[in-house]
């Protein structure tokens, strides 16, 4: 995997780690999630193609099958199908709780756990995902799939830094190592080829931004240094030119839940910034003409989560008491710039969140993962 040397103004050590060991023990005793344990009726794929619903589209009240179904922004449907989705974070957390804990006591338990979780998921030819998304985030009705739908594999970019770590136990082979680089190869290429991965990758809001995030970390994974390169560049040109002078993403402050994706659009923003920055080339540092840049949108958004109260815009139509929750770019951010108020933030708020919304907005489990 590429590696970027990273400088911190402080020290990073795991921190939690009673907490990481627990979730360890309780995910070793959970059962393996696989792709083909929900079968999706509505799909147009077979049951390794992972397939979901848009979240804000209902049923329409005007015909008598409710199709084709129309847009409600921010309201999600809690009928819509979701179980791909639910597996497929259930897999990646539990797996990356349970690479921390490797990593934390190299007990071998936890390593044949979680080489067995890569297994089932990603290789094995009864229970795997195949490399693509071309039935995520369907519309019944409207379409079978969406590039928008690419969102839903954000929370994949965990796994290469818990394949890392177990690539040091005795479970993994070289040869499995290497059909995992290869599941991710083919993902990217599809990514990057597909219509509706050119179509995401060219959408104007967070989208975009999670399009070249998980990018960023296949390529990497991947040893595409050009892919890398070209993901750098497109932070500067397209992604950066989202956040207007005062720090603010104008595209996401005109959305029914605002303080959630500005948190969320900074949030993986910072992760692209922490991932490509080089000392020759350091997207910390990095400013637009107008001064926009990442500690810009630091500066504009941390005030508001000291202090929710001073929000100045409309309340999230939607789980607006969720957030702020426990989120990576607090970490960091914090240790690589040296922002004390949001390592201590991030360790003030609760451990877990309760909240769907919240969870499934939080990409990075364990942001320690990232930096050992």
């Amino acid at each position: 995997m590429i590696s970027y040397k990273k400088y911190y103004s402080i020290k990073p050590e795991f921190h939690q780690k009673d907490h990481i060991l627990e979730k360890a023990r309780k995910a070793l005793l959970s059962p393996i999630p696989h792709i083909t344990d929900a079968v999706a009726l509505q799909s147009c794929g077979d049951i390794h193609d992972y397939y979901s619903n848009g979240d804000y589209w209902w049923p329409n009240p005007e015909t008598s099958d409710g199709l084709p179904y129309i847009r409600r922004d921010g309201e999600t449907n809690p009928h819509n199908f979701n179980e791909h989705r639910i597996l497929l974070r259930r897999m990646r957390t539990n797996l990356v709780y349970i690479s921390a804990a490797f990593q934390l006591t190299r007990e071998e338990k936890f390593a044949d756990q979680g080489v067995r979780i890569l297994k089932e998921f990603f290789l094995d030819q009864e229970t795997c995902m195949n490399p693509h998304l071309s039935y995520a985030q369907a519309i019944p009705g409207v379409c079978e799939g969406r590039g928008i739908g690419i969102i839903d594999t954000l929370h994949l970019i965990d796994v290469p830094f818990a394949i890392e770590v177990l690539h040091a136990s005795k479970y993994m082979s070289e040869a499995m190592y290497q059909e995992l680089k290869n599941w991710f190869r083919k993902y990217l290429g599809w990514m990057l080829t597909s219509p509706n991965g050119i179509a995401e990758m060219n959408e104007k809001n967070n989208h975009s931004v999670c399009f070249f995030l998980q990018a960023a970390v296949f390529a990497l994974f991947t040893d595409n240094e050009k892919i890398a390169d070209f993901c750098r560049d497109q932070y500067k040109q397209t992604l950066l030119p989202q956040m207007a002078a005062d720090g603010s993403f104008p595209l996401e402050l005109a959305r029914t839940k605002p303080y959630n994706y500005s948190i969320f659009v900074l949030d993986n923003m910072v992760s692209l910034c922490y991932l490509l920055s080089k000392p020759e080339d350091n997207l910390w540092e990095y400013t637009l003409p107008n001064s926009a840049g990442i500690q810009t949108g630091l500066d504009f958004l941390t005030p508001f989560l000291l202090d929710k109260t001073s929000w100045p815009y409309r309340r999230d139509i939607m789980h607006f008491d969720a957030f702020p929750a426990r989120t990576s770019f607090m970490v960091l951010a914090g240790y690589t710039l040296g922002r004390q108020k949001l390592i201590q933030l991030y360790e003030s708020l609760p451990l877990e969140t309760a909240d769907e919304e919240a969870r499934r907005n939080i990409a990075i489990r364990i942001p320690w993962l990232w930096m050992v």
